[in-house]
């Protein structure tokens, strides 16, 4: 039983550390700034509900400049998408 508990938490930890996105592997010092990202975002025509600093990445949730629902994770050094999910 203590093995089985032992296995699953390495399961548990290893999917959580898996499950982060690696948007850049660039220092912080070459991000943009969060208000500057933001107002690019804006400009692309996305409205920002939410917005995330997760790892190595800027995401936000909210809508397209078509208006649909998005989840967004961004490079923070160029603002290149990495993953999108329209809703």
């Amino acid at each position: 039983m203590k093995k089985q508990f032992i296995i699953l938490a390495l399961l548990m930890v290893g999917g959580v550390a898996y499950g982060k996105k690696s948007c850049t592997d660039q220092p912080k010092e070459k991000w943009m700034k969060e208000e500057d990202f933001k107002k690019w975002a804006e400009g692309e025509g996305y409205k920002i509900r939410k917005f995330k600093q997760p790892g190595s990445c800027y995401e936000i949730y909210g809508t397209n400049k078509d208006g649909k629902s998005v989840e967004v994770y961004f490079n923070p050094t160029n603002g290149s998408i990495v993953k999108e999910k329209i809703k």
